[in-house]
């Protein structure tokens, strides 16, 4: 994963580093900065040239913040990372003493809370991070059962010829769905309707 950085500028350090975090919207503290370039001269004109990066690990840095949230909301937790391809795919899960509040209804709390953490974790990169978080393994069973719904319900529409639609769903599990029947030779789905209404229907290839 790469992380963000820029050149720039300025008097000294102490203005290279407000201005960088200024420009990066990362707190001073979390700024590496390196002196590239250095005026000449007591009548020199111009600035010192400076690199400023973030002085992080990302992965720690992402459990620091998750461990503020928790804190706060004051439920006891522990927290497993895991890291893929190198560094470029962050994996946190959580168990706690109330998983139920922390996935909430439909795993929405649980999508929040990865939402935050993709994006206070993308301050610090340039590009797209892969970072999930889980919470007692929701997203694994959750995904497991969608999977199972959608080969059965495919399997049905391939031998009746008849379209089926599903209830409404967010577009986190139409995906899955998708996903799992895009290579199917028999059956297609589309996904139909607006807002908290739209879901999914599997219907056969003509």
């Amino acid at each position: 994963m790469i992380l963000k950085r820029i050149e720039l500028e300025a008097k000294n350090e102490t203005e290279a580093r407000e201005r960088a975090a200024e420009e990066l919207r990362i707190q001073p503290e979390k700024l590496k900065i390196t002196l590239t370039r250095e005026k000449k001269g007591l009548f020199a004109g111009g600035n010192n040239l400076y690199e400023a990066i973030p002085d992080v690990n990302l992965t720690l840095e992402g459990k620091t913040y998750l461990e503020s949230i928790l804190q706060t909301m004051d439920v006891e937790f522990k927290m497993e990372l895991r890291t893929k391809e190198d560094g470029k795919e962050i994996h946190y899960n959580i168990q706690s003493t109330d998983n139920a509040v922390l996935i909430g209804r439909e795993g929405r709390t649980l999508i929040a809370l990865q939402y935050l953490l993709r994006s206070y974790l993308q301050t610090f990169v340039q590009s797209q991070a892969v970072i999930t978080l889980d919470i007692a393994n929701y997203f694994e069973n959750h995904k497991r059962q969608l999977e199972i719904l959608a080969t059965k319900t495919a399997k049905d529409v391939a031998r009746s010829k008849i379209e089926v639609k599903l209830d409404p769903m967010n577009a986190y599990d139409r995906r899955i769905i998708h996903t799992k029947l895009s290579e199917w030779r028999d059956v297609e789905t589309e996904s139909q309707g607006e807002g908290e209404e739209r879901a999914l229907v599997i219907r056969p290839k003509k």
